[in-house]
């Protein structure tokens, strides 16, 4: 089965590396495992976890999770949301995986399995690659190498770290894209920043935002635009930006379409072609 979205070696390959014979599933209490405090994800969709535990207590955990041995229980490695719907449909015990492996390795694991499975939003993205260089000295090279990434895709996913909370949360909950925030950077000014960010949740697009920031003057007007989409567009939209990690936009006026996909400068573009070969 094909990696999704191509990222670095993949969880199974970071797994197979620390392979020992000791590692057939075996049952622990709940109570002894602790989630990871570095877990790059920080916002869980809680509906979605209630649903996991409705299959859970239908039909059980059917995938173990793993996690790492400490000197007092055990830490989780992988699998904090099946760890948290079992918790909510009452499991005791719950098939493990035991795995011998570093703070490095534990880290790296965490933000590839979130990055291949659940897609994390833009500034836990960003905040996983720069724990991962701080944390342990880790290049924006090697951090590429491990996720399967151009070096410059994560230079300009890190660089959204040095906006304001208030525009990091307008990022983290949907409301404007990593690329509005990237645009946004081109800003000296705080206010003006602002007001641009308001604009781009009113829903301007990059481009807009972008001329916004090179004359340094934006209009006081802030109404929301007119911009018809269809559910279909925007499911459309996800999906490709599932498949491509990285943002797309779908528009359709006067009978004709664009699509159109974010990429950063002609190392990314040639990363980006490389995925439909």
């Amino acid at each position: 089965m094909a990696k999704k979205g191509g990222l670095g070696k993949g969880l199974n390959a970071l797994f197979e590396e620390n392979q020992t014979t000791e590692n057939a599933p075996v049952n622990l209490r709940l109570s002894e495992i602790e989630p990871n405090k570095n877990q790059p994800r920080k916002h869980f969709d809680q509906d979605a976890i209630d649903d996991l535990a409705d299959s859970i207590r239908r039909y059980g955990l059917l995938q173990p999770l793993t996690v790492r041995p400490l000197q007092v229980g055990y830490q989780l490695v992988a699998g904090e949301r099946r760890w948290r719907a079992c918790r909510i449909a009452g499991l005791t015990e719950v098939p493990v995986v035991i795995r011998e492996l570093t703070d490095s390795e534990v880290a790296e694991i965490a933000l590839v399995e979130n990055l291949q499975r659940e897609d994390l939003n833009p500034i836990e993205e960003a905040a996983g690659y720069q724990a991962l260089m701080d944390d342990f000295g880790l290049t924006q090279e090697d951090v590429a190498a491990r996720v399967g990434k151009s070096r410059s895709a994560i230079a300009n996913a890190v660089r959204l770290l040095g906006l304001p909370k208030d525009i990091l949360a307008l990022i983290e909950s949907g409301k404007i894209s990593a690329g509005h925030g990237r645009a946004l950077l081109g800003f000296k000014d705080k206010e003006e920043q602002a007001k641009a960010a308001r604009i781009a949740s009113f829903g301007a697009n990059v481009r807009e935002i972008e001329r916004l920031a090179k004359k340094g003057d934006v209009p006081k007007k802030t109404e929301k635009p007119a911009t018809p989409t269809t559910p279909y567009y925007k499911e459309v939209e996800l999906s490709l930006q599932e498949r491509l990690g990285r943002p797309v936009k779908v528009t359709m006026k006067n009978g004709k379409g664009r699509l159109e996909i974010e990429f950063y400068n002609d190392d990314d573009l040639k990363h980006l072609a490389l995925k439909f070969e």
